[in-house]
């Protein structure tokens, strides 16, 4: 399997492909992945542009946040078979997610775990034990939240 990627920067230390956007990324693509962060500068990133690139033989997998995705354009997109088909761990309006997206035979939705791996798991009691130990030591914890 050919690895491509989209980054707004270039980077030397990836050993793959890059697009200089996420059409062109999308044009080349047979699944298009999403892994990256959620917040005013990726809302909707992946719009209805992206989604005819990534054509009728193309699928999207959103692993990233719900917000990345305009999600009416990805339900248009999947009833008029612009693309092939969608894996979605996140949704736009978490828990909820739409009926158009739920009863669609070309949809595969799993309840937000694609982080759940043993080693993020193990990774996370290690950062609460380590977070208990500095709290009764009166140090500062390392994950504090206000």
């Amino acid at each position: 399997m050919a690895i491509h990627y989209y980054n707004p920067r270039s980077r030397p230390d990836v050993p793959y492909t890059r697009h200089e956007s996420l059409v062109a990324l999308a044009q080349q693509a047979d699944f298009l992945v999403l892994t990256l962060p959620g917040g005013a500068a990726t809302r909707h990133i992946i719009n209805a542009e992206v989604l005819q690139a990534l054509g009728p033989q193309g699928y999207l997998i959103n692993i990233a946040r719900g917000s990345v995705v305009d999600q009416q354009s990805l339900v248009d997109a999947l009833e008029t078979g612009q693309i092939a088909g969608a894996g979605l761990d996140v949704f736009e309006q978490e828990p909820q997610v739409p009926d158009a997206l739920r009863q669609r035979d070309n949809v595969v939705i799993t309840p937000h775990i694609a982080s759940s791996t043993r080693e993020t798991m193990a990774a996370m009691a290690d950062l609460v034990f380590e977070n208990m130990l500095a709290f009764a030591r009166g140090e500062p914890v390392l994950t504090r939240v206000v």
